[in-house]
């Protein structure tokens, strides 16, 4: 888990431009659907924490 509300965020916006490039890219179904699952764990954390 990670431990900083900014270094939460940081990882949010990393998941996003991953997310977003995969689908761009026209990338296989699976590595779209992993990078969505990244993004929604990392979201579900900010929330959890407080934030």
């Amino acid at each position: 888990m990670i431990n900083s509300k900014e270094e939460l965020k940081r990882e949010i916006e990393w998941a996003r431009k991953t997310l977003d490039e995969s689908i761009e890219d026209n990338a296989q179904y699976e590595e779209i659907y992993q990078n969505s699952i990244r993004l929604d764990c990392l979201i579900e954390q900010y929330f959890t924490a407080g934030y």
